[in-house]
């Protein structure tokens, strides 16, 4: 991870905005909620009459080929070529809402501007403006909204009132998508119920409130995320807009931002760089075990062990190297690709299995010619074969399964759609490197380089026992997909889709095209139970937050 800490300050508001505000208050948002559909993506656009396409009123043409914007004041429709000229030609037009998105831009600053206000007049249309049986039309039976109660469509404070008659365990809340954002709710949901994660932020160990950083005007990350955690934990059942973690995160990722849809992969990986660097922790180093203690590192950091050999004469060069995540290959051999009629895995064909997948990783492979060892025992260029093994399992480990190909060859990508077969009880002590070290010199008991019983370093049979907890999948093509996450709670699992929650059957979770696979160590699962359970009647009363 990178030692690099950003220092960044909180953007200055938009002047535009401020005097939109100070001449019209809210009642040009309101006046806009007849004009917002919620579609079944979960997302909401601007709706014009029924049979009207929005076109840009400049060159006509429509959103198929460039991004409209409607003026907040007149509601001319212009494209992203032509918003500007809009501006310049009438004054005081600044401010227009992106009709696919329903998001704030201001032309003249050119870009896009947060507004709590706007933000509520939307959601509300999302959730107040609908009825609950509206809600469960629009995405169906398998899609119901977490809303059940006609009466909790009221107000927030029946929501908090009710909660004891609540079916599902506290902490369950949608996300907004805030324009092609199911990328960072996906991953979101996932680290929010990841056992040492919620405990960390919800016993206050960061506490934005004492932050030094968010009280000298800097983006902290961090506070944000304890500002995620509270709301999520505060027992409200309204989806939630995680926008001040989109833009601290962008600040801090900048190649990234943009409302263009994202990678959930690489948003776990910046996202987990961007707390490690905020907490200002020192340079994670594996040198004579001092490693860095920040909870990105001290929930997810373990330790992969490289042995490179040499096919001459057998001796071995052994590396470690610090790991957050492990990304896994499907076996081409084993790659089942589902019906294009019934969606389906082929019967004849069988199925990837992430034990086959973890096999592959561990199995020693030849190297290439170009990659020859430098042998000190023979003094000169050899071939070599490598293999890789687990020397350390961190608490919380994240499988990748790489389901997106890039060929420099044919200068094309596609999407691998296969099934994966994984279990909820996953046992990681074939991987470890005492195992494969064992069975390539016939099981015989004794240590090699430290790896053995009395190594602290090292992990127990215990700790190899892990159970899953939530299953991040991703549908559709390579460029137009969607993220979901499943998470399991209490025995029971739950799908999370943006704003929408449903309880779903095990065989519904099973069956979805995994993209990343978050388990917990037996352990540390019992155990997050137990300091849950009083930090949870803590908090029930009230979190006093207001950036929701």
């Amino acid at each position: 991870m990178s030692a690099r800490i950003s220092i960044l300050k909180h953007p200055d508001p938009c002047t535009h905005l401020s005097d939109y505000k100070l001449r019209y208050g809210t009642d040009g948002y309101k006046s806009f909620q007849n004009m917002f559909r919620c579609f079944n993506d979960g997302r909401i656009k601007i709706k014009l009459q029924e049979t009207e396409i929005p076109r840009c009123s400049y060159c006509s043409l429509h959103h198929h080929h460039k991004r409209l914007y409607i003026c907040l004041i007149c509601r001319s429709i212009s494209c992203s070529s032509h918003l500007l000229s809009h501006t310049q030609s009438n004054k005081g037009h600044d401010l227009a809402i992106d009709v696919e998105r329903s998001e704030l831009y201001c032309s003249s600053c050119i870009d896009q501007v947060y507004d709590p206000d706007f933000d509520e007049a939307v959601v509300s249309k999302q959730v107040v403006g609908l009825s609950v049986k509206d809600v469960v039309g629009v995405r169906s039976n398998k899609k119901r909204r977490l809303l059940s109660d006609p009466q909790m469509i009221l107000g927030s404070q029946l929501l908090v009132d009710r909660r004891e008659k609540w079916s599902f365990p506290l902490g369950l809340r949608g996300l907004n998508n805030l324009g092609s954002t199911c990328f960072m709710n996906a991953v979101l949901q996932a680290l929010v119920h990841a056992p040492p994660l919620r405990n960390f932020w919800l016993s206050g160990q960061h506490n934005r409130d004492l932050c030094e950083r968010r009280s000298m005007g800097f983006l902290c990350l961090p506070c944000d995320l304890d500002v995620i955690f509270s709301a999520m934990f505060s027992g409200d059942r309204t989806p939630y807009s995680p926008a001040h973690l989109l833009y601290s995160w962008w600040q801090h990722s900048t190649t990234l931002a943009t409302y263009e849809q994202q990678d959930s992969h690489e948003f776990f990986i910046s996202l987990l760089d961007c707390i490690h660097e905020n907490e200002g922790k020192s340079k994670c180093l594996y040198k004579d075990h001092e490693e860095c203690q920040c909870i990105t590192h001290r929930a997810f950091s373990g330790l992969l062990r490289s042995d490179v050999t040499c096919t001459t004469c057998g001796s071995t060069s052994t590396t470690y190297d610090p790991f957050i995540d492990i990304s896994l290959t499907l076996d081409s051999a084993m790659d089942c690709r589902k019906s294009r009629n019934s969606g389906e895995p082929s019967v004849n064909a069988p199925m990837p299995t992430l034990s086959g997948c973890l096999d592959l990783f561990t199995r020693s492979e030849k190297l290439g010619p170009d990659q020859k060892l430098n042998c000190q025992s023979c003094g000169d260029k050899r071939e070599s074969s490598k293999q890789m093994s687990i020397r350390r399992l961190p608490p919380l480990l994240c499988l990748h399964v790489k389901r997106f190909e890039h060929s420099l060859t044919r200068k094309a990508s596609r999407k691998i759609d296969s099934y994966l077969q994984y279990p909820f009880r996953l046992n990681m002590s074939p991987y470890l490197s005492s195992s494969i070290i064992g069975k390539r010199f016939g099981n015989r008991m004794f240590a090699f380089d430290g790896e053995g019983e009395h190594d602290g370093s090292s992990s127990s049979s215990s700790s190899a026992e892990f159970e899953i907890f939530a299953v991040v999948t991703h549908s559709g093509m390579l460029a137009s997909g969607h993220y979901v996450t499943y998470l399991r709670l209490k025995g029971l699992w739950y799908r999370c889709d943006d704003a929408w929650i449903n309880e779903v059957e095990e065989e519904v979770v099973r069956g979805c095209e995994c993209y990343m696979l978050f388990y917990a160590q037996e352990r540390v699962i019992q155990k997050a139970h137990k300091e849950l359970s009083y930090q949870v009647i803590s908090m029930a009363d009230a979190f006093p937050f207001v950036d929701c």
